[in-house]
């Protein structure tokens, strides 16, 4: 089943863990990942990546003794993903975003240089949203970047609690358009 498809069908299926009905959109891909400095960034931690299309971004540009971090919920999403990445410096977590220090730890890593995050907070229960943007707080390096997409302004104020230093960005050229948030610890 092509990405795409896959993708629809688990937006009607699991509407709480998939905020879209298609995948982000390459305009978007290229503004999360414009602010991370890949020269410098060797532990990334990625939330919800879907069918892969930022991961893909971040494998293509990850360096040789990088390591990428992938935590995916649906099942659906994670055959997908264990089919496609199969680069040593990938982790595919089948897990949940919460967990991350405990992951970090049992790869024998301590903190992350970059968390990005496609979670549709928006649909999450308040207490959960900021079980996983404490958790993604607290297992980055200081100076460290987080970056977040969503369709509204609605986790402004949650993801503000975490991060004091925030710049917004907006792109229309994604279904829905979406707004990137680039926080720093």
């Amino acid at each position: 089943m092509s990405g795409k498809r896959l993708f629809i069908r688990n937006f009607w299926e699991e509407r709480k863990m998939v905020g879209a009905m298609a995948p982000s959109s390459k305009y978007l891909a290229k503004k999360m990942l414009e602010k991370i400095d890949f020269s410098t960034a060797r532990v990334i931690v990625e939330l919800g990546p879907g069918t892969g299309v930022f991961t893909r971004k971040i494998v293509e540009k990850l360096s040789p003794d990088g390591v990428l971090l992938v935590f995916e919920l649906n099942d659906s999403f994670m055959n997908m993903l264990k089919k496609e990445f199969k680069d040593p410096r990938v982790i595919l977590i089948h897990d949940s975003a919460e967990k991350i220090g405990e992951y970090l730890k049992k790869n024998g890593l301590s903190k992350a240089d970059t968390v990005i995050s496609s979670l549709p907070l928006a649909n999450f229960p308040a207490e959960l949203k900021n079980r996983i943007l404490k958790e993604s707080h607290e297992i980055m390096h200081d100076n460290a970047l987080y970056v977040q997409f969503q369709y509204s302004l609605n986790a402004k104020k949650n993801i503000k609690q975490f991060f004091k230093r925030m710049e917004i960005a907006f792109t229309p050229v994604n279904f829905p358009p979406a707004f990137i948030y680039y926080c720093r610890k």
